[in-house]
């Protein structure tokens, strides 16, 4: 990223800490960035860590948000009403990545994942910044706004790869899990969301579950646990 860097007020969740679990991530051979959902922690989600990292050496890295919460309105409305949170929310991913990339783990060695707002938050991290990563994992979430329109995520992976966007995510490995009633997240968005992802040349996972409600199965976790298995 360039330019001024941002005024404290328009960075919500820029002195928060980042949790880290696992392997030290100096001697780690690959890199797990979780992103937890409202009003949970970065604690709690590194536990989920820690079910789908099995014994291989993987740093966890967790980003924490502002009051436990990364943006205040639904994933759904539009961009400017979650702003300044959705973007600190970014750059908060963005730092944990680099984290991973600075202390020798490369990029296609990183999950980044996250459950309900941290899976919109990983989703939309991931498409922005196309690059081949180890995996996404989008528990419960989507790419966020009022509307999602593949050709601007095109237009702008073009731009940041300087070649074919269809080449952005270089088959970056993405599983996307949600129940078909989630309360908070319409499966139309999952679907949306898959088509983005696929068009910047990720190779999408999407699963939906009939009933589940709002939260994470066994074999949405065993899906996540094959993703970092691969890593290294």
């Amino acid at each position: 990223m360039s330019g001024r860097a941002p005024h404290a007020g328009d960075d919500p969740h820029a002195d928060e800490a980042l949790v880290t679990a696992g392997t030290p991530v100096e001697a780690a051979d690959a890199a797990v960035v979780l992103v937890h959902g409202r009003g949970a922690t970065a604690r709690g989600i590194v536990g989920f860590g820690e079910e789908v990292a099995g014994d291989g050496d993987v740093a966890l890295l967790a980003p924490q948000a502002a009051a436990n919460t990364w943006y205040p309105n639904s994933f759904l409305a539009p961009v400017a009403e979650n702003e300044p949170g959705r973007s600190s929310g970014l750059r908060a991913v963005g730092r944990a990545v680099e984290t991973a990339t600075e202390a020798g783990v490369p990029t296609e060695h990183v999950l980044v994942g996250g459950f309900s707002q941290g899976a919109c938050l990983a989703s939309e991290f991931v498409a922005r910044n196309p690059t081949r990563y180890g995996g996404l994992a989008v528990l419960s979430g989507g790419l966020i706004g009022e509307s999602i329109a593949v050709d601007d995520y095109r237009s702008d992976a073009a731009a940041a790869v300087d070649g074919d966007p269809a080449e952005a995510l270089d088959g970056t490995p993405a599983f996307l899990g949600c129940s078909d009633v989630d309360p908070h997240i319409p499966e139309e968005r999952v679907r949306e969301t898959t088509a983005v992802l696929e068009a910047l040349g990720a190779d999408v996972d999407e699963r939906i579950y009939e009933g589940m409600g709002h939260g994470i199965n066994e074999e949405e976790t065993d899906a996540v646990a094959d993703l970092v298995a691969a890593l290294s």
